[in-house]
């Protein structure tokens, strides 16, 4: 792909595009990303990623996909597409990164999975940053996880299955958990619109928080259930609806804070951050319905009384959210290897001890688009819209919602 597009710029008498490691690094976990959630989707603000090493001088991302594994020929599509050309043949750029990332698609049998996903990123800088060189092939390492807990035990690419009879039917849907134990499903109808409660489960009462994930990667959403007692449960959603016996995941969990979803970016599988009483930051990998044996260390925090994982900067990589007893929300960011990334750890809110529950949502005001909920001590529910990277006016969702657990 690197000479393909240097012999189209050289064809046009355009000077060629350098190659840059850590640049490529950042393309790289990009195409994982897309690639492990099946969607075609830019990754906003790519420019401002440490990796992309503070070009100054104009930025550029082409995606694209093949049912072979040619990535010369997503060149040849590319030059094909008036907005991607320009991007190939724009003389400011003198660096790029490439992405390659191969999956088990097969056009006979998984019409809607690809086996080949390619994102370039280009940049344009007035000086070369060190470390550039002519070629793929030079002497920077890209970022490496530097506990290894990421590492996936296989791979995994959920299918695309229809989930119109299944009770949490999208990434947008919401739950909630009445005192009585019994859990509903809001179905999300676009625009930050919901339809009317369905009842989908009973008996979990004993709750200390709910998750919503597609846990066995499956493609139908499970509930993880985490008990006071310290039991951790998980219930496998089914296709049909309802769900399944639950496997359990372990005990002893009741004194940590827990957030469940995709938090390494090579890891198919989603897996959970844990904070515990004094502030540590915990990886535990998904093992599959049976119980959880593997624990990383990952870093440390502030004390929190709530910790939640979503993508807030809209970068593409998970980050945590943690809600600290005098209210402030702390913002820890992510990107895509097991530990958070070294850097001050801003607070981005106030009185979010007003909230009793937070949830990740994709798709509620839009294609791709990623939020946050939150259930309010007073029963209203809120949506803050997160595609811009920070925290906008929230969206009044419905209110009532008084004596409900908001399921994260």
């Amino acid at each position: 792909m690197f000479n393909a597009i240097n012999s189209y710029r050289a064809s046009l008498g355009l000077a060629p595009v350098k190659y840059h490691a850590t640049v490529a690094s950042l393309a790289q976990d990009w195409s994982n990303n897309i690639a492990t959630r099946e969607v075609i989707q830019h990754r906003a603000n790519f420019w401002t990623d440490p990796r992309a090493l503070n070009p100054n001088n104009g930025a550029g991302e082409v995606i694209a996909v093949r049912w072979d594994r040619d990535a010369a020929q997503l060149v040849e599509w590319w030059k094909g597409s008036p907005g991607h050309d320009a991007l190939l043949r724009d003389p400011r750029f003198n660096v790029m990164g490439i992405g390659i990332t191969y999956t088990d698609g097969n056009w006979q049998t998984t019409p809607n999975r690809y086996t080949l996903w390619g994102v370039v990123n280009f940049f344009g800088y007035t000086s070369l940053p060190a470390g550039t060189t002519n070629a793929p092939g030079g002497t920077v390492t890209p970022p490496t996880d530097p506990i290894g807990a990421c590492q996936p035990g296989a791979k995994y690419q959920p299918p695309t299955v229809n989930l119109s009879s299944a009770s949490i039917r999208s990434a947008a849907d919401l739950v909630s958990v009445a005192a009585d134990g019994t859990v509903y499903s809001y179905p999300s109808l676009g625009n930050a619109k919901y339809g009317a409660a369905r009842k989908i489960g009973i008996g979990f009462t004993g709750l200390k928080e709910l998750f919503v994930n597609d846990w066995d990667r499956d493609g139908v959403f499970d509930l993880i259930y985490q008990r006071t007692d310290g039991a951790l449960l998980v219930y496998p959603g089914r296709q049909s609806g309802g769900f399944g016996s639950p496997g359990v995941l372990g005990h002893g969990w009741q004194s940590l804070n827990i957030a469940v979803g995709n938090w390494c970016a090579n890891n198919r599988l989603p897996q959970i951050v844990a904070m515990d009483a004094s502030g540590g930051l915990w990886l535990y990998q998904n093992a599959g319905m049976t119980y959880i044996r593997s624990q990383a260390a990952i870093g440390t925090g502030n004390k929190a009384v709530r910790l939640s994982m979503v993508d807030y900067n809209a970068d593409g990589f998970q980050d945590l959210l943690t809600v600290e007893p005098n209210g402030s929300l702390r913002l820890y960011r992510g990107s895509g290897l097991a530990t958070p990334k070294q850097e001050a750890r801003p607070i981005v809110g106030a009185a979010w001890t007003d909230y009793s529950g937070l949830r990740s949502l994709r798709g509620v005001t839009g294609a791709n688009t990623t939020g946050i909920a939150g259930l309010g001590t007073n029963g209203v529910l809120e949506y803050w819209d997160l595609t811009t990277g920070r925290l906008t006016t929230p969206i009044a969702v419905g209110g009532g919602w008084t004596g409900y657990k908001l399921a994260q």
